[in-house]
């Protein structure tokens, strides 16, 4: 059986190493390729067309999720999302996007060459970790977004923006990135069809999202 073929992307260097010499010891699979962040990550796999796509979920330049949207948009390629991140944004935001396996970098050796080789074989796969906050999500019949399409996380970023929060301590108080808080604002912005944030904070309060603050 010929070996499959992987791309790793994952923004630590010294991560992505271990997993490169872990996996190319594996004659199950040949990595032919890495990259660093999403947007080096759509080069790679649009040039080398790999089996199957490793891809960590918060990178800089441009993270796991939205790299999940814009590989679906071209040649079909397996992607199983490979992270430390059991957030429900995360988990569902790289469901929802097209991902075929969700699995955190605390599996074993063993475990992560079982999921490949069945996302591989057009299977899908989530650590037993987060399989039981999708289990909830469905049983509740509710994703991790509310009616009018706000995740948990944009809500937050909503409510900080209400209490008059900039970029920089919004990035601070929820411990993530300036470019994600843009993102974020971008996607609010976006959902409730404003053209600022004042605009958004307006909107939201008149449709009680958010109280008065």
């Amino acid at each position: 059986m010929k070996p499959i073929r992987l791309v790793v992307v994952d923004d630590h260097a010294l991560f992505r190493s271990g997993l490169i010499s872990l996996l190319g010891g594996m004659p199950e699979f040949q990595v032919v390729g890495e990259a660093a962040n999403g947007r080096e990550a759509i080069e790679v796999v649009q040039r080398l067309k790999p089996d199957v796509v490793l891809l960590d979920v918060n990178m800089p330049i441009m993270g796991g999720v939205e790299t999940v949207q814009a590989l679906n948009e071209g040649e079909k390629c397996k992607i199983v999302m490979l992270t430390i991140s059991k957030n429900d944004e995360d988990l569902f935001g790289a469901i929802a996007a097209g991902a075929d396996g969700y699995l955190l970098k605390n599996a074993s050796p063993e475990e992560l060459c079982k999921a490949i080789m069945k996302i591989h074989e057009g299977m899908s796969v989530l650590a037993p970790d987060v399989t039981r906050q999708v289990m909830r999500a469905v049983s509740m019949d509710t994703a991790y977004i509310d009616d009018r399409g706000l995740s948990s996380r944009e809500m937050e970023v909503l409510s900080c923006l209400a209490q008059g929060r900039t970029t920089a301590q919004i990035s601070t108080e929820l411990f993530i990135s300036d470019n994600t808080v843009k993102t974020h604002v971008r996607h609010i912005l976006e959902k409730l069809e404003a053209s600022n944030r004042a605009e958004a904070v307006s909107k939201a309060i008149q449709l009680g999202l958010i109280g008065q603050e």
